[in-house]
């Protein structure tokens, strides 16, 4: 007769699997152009790294593969855009896929996270800062991809989870 324990291992959570320190990229998903941002070692701040013009799949995957290895990167947190009512859109759908595609490329973690109004607000602050149109075009994506990297990181430091939407 087997021997019941009062406590059963725990499942391990998903969301305990992404790591806490490590540097990870934080993608501002689009079918032109891809916006990315990477943290500190630490997972303290975000700072915009560049933007990729996507070409096909060979040319991104090893753009990627190069990503992953050149910046030591741990995981990848890629933008979910999804409506302001909270509902995922077909864009979301596609930001998925592109995750899936990036654990399957690099083998890294890939978490999800709500990226609304962080393209607008990338806009505002370099609208605000006086840049022209074409040097704001330069930048939007890689912004994007930083504050959205840093909600993330926030939202880590205060306990609400990976947000694996």
């Amino acid at each position: 007769m087997p021997i019941e324990t009062p406590n059963p291992p725990k499942t391990p959570d998903p969301a305990d699997s992404f790591p806490h320190t490590g540097r990870i990229a934080g993608i501002d998903y689009g079918t032109v152009r891809i916006g990315v941002a990477v943290t500190d070692p630490e997972q303290r701040f975000a700072s915009p790294l560049e933007n990729y013009t996507r070409r096909d799949e060979a040319a991104d995957a090893a753009w990627f593969k190069r990503l992953a290895t050149e910046e030591r990167l741990v995981g990848f947190v890629v933008g979910l855009p999804v409506h302001t009512d909270g509902n995922e859109s077909h864009k979301s759908f596609e930001a998925r896929q592109f995750g899936k595609w990036l654990v399957e490329l690099t083998g890294l973690p890939v978490r999800h996270f709500d990226e609304r109004y962080t393209s607008a607000q990338a806009e505002a602050l370099l609208q605000e800062a006086g840049f022209t149109s074409k040097r704001r075009k330069e930048r939007l994506d890689k912004l994007a991809a930083q504050l959205m990297l840093t909600a993330y990181l926030e939202s880590s430091r205060l306990g609400e989870g990976s947000s694996a939407l």
